[in-house]
C-alpha cells in the first residue's frame, strides 16, 4: 500500500518544509494551553510537582538483574518513571510558563542522554532476535546503539520536549537542545537510517508484529519533529512508510491483531499514529483512511470489547486491558465509523478522563488526552455476532450472555497453544474464562515459555488426549467447518503432535441465550483417556454430572470422573485481571479410541 504511493508520488512535493509540522499546539500558543479545562490543568500540575522530587538512578546491576534473574521491573520501573516524570514537568512548564519546571526538565532530559543505552535490558542487542538472555549481553555494547521500542519511544519523546521547551532551554545554554538531538541522531535516526537488520524492519523476517508500527510511529514523529535537513527528512520518512508494508503484510484482512486487544495501542493504534503524523505533515494530502484494511483494522478493539473494561483475552491479553481511549474515538471518526468512535468515548468515561500514564509512556498519546474533544456520539451499539474469519476468532451476544470461541494456529504472535478454546461471560462478569497474560519475564519469550501455566493448553477450556497437550508451532491449527450466527464447528485434531494419536477431534459450539452447549466428538488411532479442562472464575460445586459456579451451571455425562485444583492468582499481572483464584475443573473419560460428549452450561 504505501510502497505502491511512493513509487507513483513525489513526499518531497507533499511534505511541509522543516520547522512548520505542529502536530499539537506549541507552549507559545498560550490560549490552548491555558484553555484547558481546570481539571486537566491541576492534573498536569500535579504531575509535574512529582518531578520536582527529582528523578531515580538507573545502575549497571539494574541493567543485568533482567540476565540474571529474569526479572524485567528492576530496570524497567525506574527508567519508564524517568520519562514519565520528564512528561509530567514538560506538560505543567506548559500549562503555567513561570520556568517552575524547567529545572526539572533540563535534570531530566540530562539524565536521559547520560544513559548508556535506551534500549530495555529484555531487548539488549537485539535479545529479542535471540529468544533467551545471554551473558554476553547483561551490558549494552554503546558503541553499536539497536534500536527497540522504547529506545524509539525515548527519541519520540525526547523530541517533543524540544518542541515545547528549545526556546527555554536555548535560554539556559544551547547545549541542552544540540546534546538532546545529537543523541537521537546517533542513537536511533542513524542506526535506523544505515541498518537493514534489525528483525521489525521486515528485510530479513516477514513474521511482524507490534514492533513494527510501535517503532515507525514513534521514527516518524521523531523524523518530523527534529530532522531539520529537508531531503533526509524526506528519505527517512518514506523508509518508515515502505517498512509499514511489512506490517500490513502480515495484518489479516479482517483486521484481526493476534497480539489480543492489550496489544492494539502499540499494534492497530500504533498504525493510526503513523496515518496521522503524515497525514498532518501532508496538511491531509496523504491519507490512507479510505483503505479497507485500515479501516478493518481500527475495527479490533469493537471486535473484540466483551463489557465494560472486559475484553477477549486470548493469547498474552489481559482480560481488562489498559485500552488509549482518544487513539480509538480518532480511528473511529477518520474512517467515519460511529461505533468505534463511541466505544473510544466509554473507555473515556470508564477512565475518568484521566491522562495519566496507565502504560509505557508515549507522549503523543497523553497529547490526544490533553487537546482532543470528543464529540456528541450515539451510544455504543454492538454486534450480535462478531467474526474475524482470517483470525478465526467468533463471538456471539445472547440476552445476558457474552461467548467467544477461537481457531488458528498456535504459532501467532504472543502465542498460546489454545486452538478451539472458549470463553463464556454472564452480565458482561466473567465465568468460564482464560488465564490470559502474567508478568513478563525471562522465560516468557524464551525457550520455556510453554511451562508457563497461562499458555499450555492444560490450563485451557480444551481436551488433554491422556497427558498429551496441544504443540506450539504454526504447523498445529485448526479447520473452521463453520461459523454463523448460530455458532461454530471447529476440526481440532490438527492442534495436536502425532503423540495424541487424534484421528479427530470435532468441536461445536453453540452459544444461547441461556448459556451454551459444547459437544465433542473425538476419535483416536489409539485408546487413551481423555480429560475435558474448564477454566473457571468461581469455586465449582457439586459432582455426579452438574457442577454449578458463579452464575452457571455445567451438566456433562455423571460418568466423567471429576477434579478440581485451586489456582491462587499469585501472579502480579494476574492477580490483577482475577483476584483472588481461578478453578480448574478437570473430567476425565476411561480410556476409548471415540469418545461423544456433550457439555450444557445454563444460567443458574
Amino acid at each position: 500500500m504505501f510502497t505502491e504511493y511512493l513509487d507513483t508520488h513525489d513526499l518531497s512535493t507533499l511534505l511541509g518544509a522543516p520547522g512548520t509540522y505542529r502536530p499539537f499546539p506549541p507552549r507559545k500558543d498560550r490560549a490552548a494551553w491555558e484553555g484547558l479545562s481546570e481539571a486537566k490543568r491541576s492534573e498536569l500540575i500535579e504531575w509535574g510537582n512529582e518531578a520536582l522530587e527529582g528523578y531515580p538512578m538507573l545502575t549497571a546491576t539494574q541493567f543485568m538483574a533482567y540476565q540474571r534473574t529474569g526479572e524485567r521491573p528492576v530496570f524497567e520501573k525506574p527508567y519508564f518513571d524517568r520519562r514519565k516524570l520528564l512528561m509530567g514537568a514538560t506538560f505543567a512548564e506548559c500549562v503555567l510558563n513561570d520556568d517552575t519546571y524547567l529545572d526539572a526538565i533540563i535534570d531530566g532530559l540530562w539524565a536521559i542522554c547520560e544513559e548508556s543505552t535506551w534500549v530495555v535490558s529484555a531487548h539488549n542487542d537485539g535479545q529479542h532476535e535471540q529468544k533467551h538472555p545471554s551473558t554476553q549481553h547483561c551490558l549494552p555494547d554503546v558503541k553499536n546503539p539497536y534500536v527497540d521500542l522504547f529506545a524509539a519511544q525515548t527519541a519520540s519523546t525526547l523530541a517533543f520536549v524540544l518542541y515545547f521547551m528549545e526556546d527555554k532551554l536555548d535560554a539556559v545554554t544551547p547545549r541542552i537542545a544540540q546534546r538532546v538531538r545529537d543523541e537521537i541522531n546517533a542513537r536511533v535516526l542513524t542506526p535506523f537510517e544505515q541498518h537493514d537488520d534489525f528483525w521489525w524492519m521486515g528485510m530479513i523476517r516477514k513474521d511482524m508484529n507490534n514492533w513494527n508500527p510501535w517503532i515507525l510511529s514513534n521514527m516518524i514523529y521523531t523524523i518530523l519533529l527534529l530532522e531539520q535537513n529537508p531531503r533526509r527528512r524526506c528519505d527517512l520518512l518514506a523508509r518508515s512508510m515502505r517498512m509499514l508494508d511489512s506490517y500490513l503484510a502480515v495484518m489479516p484482512k479482517d483486521g484481526g491483531c493476534d497480539e489480543g486487544a492489550g496489544y492494539f495501542n502499540v499494534a492497530g493504534a500504533s498504525l493510526l499514529d503513523c496515518l496521522e503524523a503524515i497525514c498532518d505533515a501532508t496538511d491531509g494530502k496523504v491519507s490512507f483512511y479510505h483503505e479497507e484494511h485500515i479501516r478493518n483494522i481500527g475495527t479490533y478493539p469493537l471486535k473484540s470489547h466483551i463489557a465494560g473494561p472486559y475484553y477477549l483475552n486470548f493469547a498474552d491479553c489481559d482480560c481488562k486491558p489498559t485500552i488509549n481511549d482518544m487513539p480509538i474515538v480518532r480511528y473511529g471518526l477518520r474512517t467515519e465509523n460511529p461505533a468505534l468512535a463511541a466505544l473510544g468515548a466509554s473507555i473515556h468515561e470508564l477512565n475518568g478522563g484521566i491522562i495519566r500514564v496507565q502504560d509505557t509512556p508515549q507522549m503523543n498519546r497523553r497529547l490526544y488526552g490533553i487537546f482532543d474533544r470528543i464529540p456528541e456520539l450515539d451510544a455504543l451499539v454492538e454486534p450480535a455476532f462478531m467474526q474475524m474469519p482470517n483470525l478465526q476468532v467468533f463471538a456471539w451476544r445472547k440476552g445476558s450472555i457474552y461467548a467467544a470461541i477461537k481457531g488458528g494456529c498456535n504459532g501467532e504472535s504472543h502465542n498460546h497453544n489454545d486452538v478451539g478454546t472458549f470463553i463464556v461471560y454472564v452480565d458482561g462478569q466473567p465465568q468460564v474464562v482464560d488465564m490470559g497474560n502474567m508478568l513478563y519475564t525471562a522465560k516468557t519469550f524464551g525457550p520455556e515459555r510453554y511451562t508457563l501455566p497461562n499458555t499450555r493448553s492444560g490450563n485451557h477450556n480444551l481436551p488433554l488426549i491422556g497427558d498429551v497437550e496441544q504443540q506450539e508451532g504454526v504447523q498445529y491449527r485448526a479447520e473452521v467447518i463453520c461459523a454463523d450466527e448460530e455458532g461454530a464447528e471447529l476440526e481440532l485434531a490438527g492442534a495436536y503432535p502425532k503423540e495424541a494419536c487424534a484421528k479427530s477431534i470435532r468441536r461445536t459450539f453453540m452459544p444461547k441465550e441461556t448459556g451454551a452447549v459444547l459437544h465433542d466428538v473425538i476419535t483416536l488411532s489409539e485408546a487413551n483417556e481423555v480429560t475435558w479442562v474448564f477454566l473457571l472464575r468461581e469455586k465449582p460445586e457439586g459432582g455426579e454430572g452438574e457442577i454449578r459456579f458463579g452464575s452457571l451451571t455445567l451438566k456433562y455425562d455423571p460418568q466423567l470422573s471429576q477434579s478440581v485444583t485451586e489456582m491462587p492468582t499469585t501472579d502480579v499481572r494476574l492477580e490483577k485481571n482475577f483476584p483472588g483464584s481461578l478453578w480448574r475443573l478437570a473430567l476425565k473419560a476411561k480410556k476409548n479410541d471415540s469418545f461423544d460428549q456433550h457439555f450444557v452450561i445454563t444460567r443458574s
